[in-house]
């Protein structure tokens, strides 16, 4: 009898194993010559050898496929150990699948074209308004990247604007005040990672997720980097973080230009790099609009009704200043 363990690195041992190890019980079924025991992310196995490697070459498929959809079923075990498809594998059109194992995918015409051009450029700007699915797509693409092992890293940033509120006024020390300016990342992260997973990897720096302020100086290498409502950025915190691509690096930039918190007459970096950049090769804009919102249907609607709002508030003030001129 020869003893073998096996690490599993990626796969969460929680999904893995199943509820109340039904996973491991129908390994065990599968191989009743061996006597396979699993603690922690190790699972212990003693066989003959010729056994021991079939069983290693299937426990790989095991962890890869449970990587992959954040699920596995005895089903799913069945099929792939008999060489077989599962019913995931003909899913077509998802990015990633989330901790539910439901495809994540595009879901709608602008948003694919955000899938695409992640996929032929290193930057991509992705414009439009709440609601639109920019920042999720981003996050679902990033993670599909990780996951595939095209980069070994995700970093997330979002300026601290404050929006109404003062930092200092916050309780707690700087990163209780930052954090909630970064929970709409962590949500998505959330939803496509497991909880216990995800909080390895951000204890391990796999993942980071940090105020715009925090990338100065840095050369990130090997990552996917998100930057989020960008709209409040200034031109020179948009220029900062841009110069801060390296090697095997791909950028998201996010924005809303009808959400912009900076303060008067500040302008916004976002509206400027797009400016400066819209003739460079290598960078794509991608720009998304009501059509795209996949939130509650009222959200389009509020979208809708304050973009009226304000084109009659400018309408107003033009006339009103024009009216003032004729005065004079």
């Amino acid at each position: 009898m020869t003893e073998k363990n096996f690490i599993l690195e990626e796969a969460d041992p929680i999904i893995f194993y199943g509820v109340n190890n039904a996973n491991m019980q129908m390994l065990k079924a599968l191989y009743p010559k061996m006597r396979i025991v699993a603690r922690g992310n190790v699972i212990k196995a003693m066989g003959d050898e010729e056994e021991l490697c079939a069983f290693e070459e299937n426990l790989e498929r095991l962890e890869r496929h449970c990587v992959k959809y954040n699920s596995i079923s005895e089903e799913d075990i069945l099929h792939i150990i008999k060489g077989e498809r599962t019913k995931r594998d003909g899913v077509s059109g998802a990015i990633v699948f989330s901790v539910t194992g439901k495809p994540i995918t595009a879901r709608s015409e602008n948003q694919q074209r955000l899938v695409d051009a992640f996929e032929k450029h290193d930057l991509v700007f992705a414009i439009g308004p709440a609601g639109s699915g920019k920042t999720y797509t981003s996050i679902a693409l990033a993670v599909r990247a990780m996951k595939n092992k095209e980069v070994r890293r995700i970093i997330l940033s979002r300026p601290a604007v404050e929006a109404g509120e003062k930092l200092g006024f916050l309780p707690g020390d700087m990163r209780d005040k930052i954090d909630p300016y970064l929970q709409p990342l962590y949500d998505a992260l959330e939803d496509m990672i497991p909880r216990q997973k995800l909080n390895e990897m951000m204890e391990q720096n796999i993942i980071q997720i940090a105020p715009l302020a925090f990338m100065r100086g840095r050369t990130l290498n090997d990552a996917v980097v998100i930057l989020d409502e960008a709209q409040n950025t200034t031109p020179a915190q948009i220029k900062m973080f841009l110069t801060r691509m390296g090697m095997n690096t791909k950028m998201i930039v996010t924005g809303d230009m009808t959400q912009i918190d900076l303060p008067r007459p500040q302008k916004s970096g976002l509206i400027e790099a797009l400016n400066i950049l819209k003739d460079v090769e290598g960078i794509a804009v991608i720009k998304l609009n009501e059509k795209d919102i996949v939130r509650h249907r009222l959200v389009t609607r509020i979208v809708n009704a304050y973009d009226r709002y304000e084109k009659e508030n400018k309408l107003t003030e033009t006339t009103n200043n024009n009216e003032s001129i004729n005065k004079d």
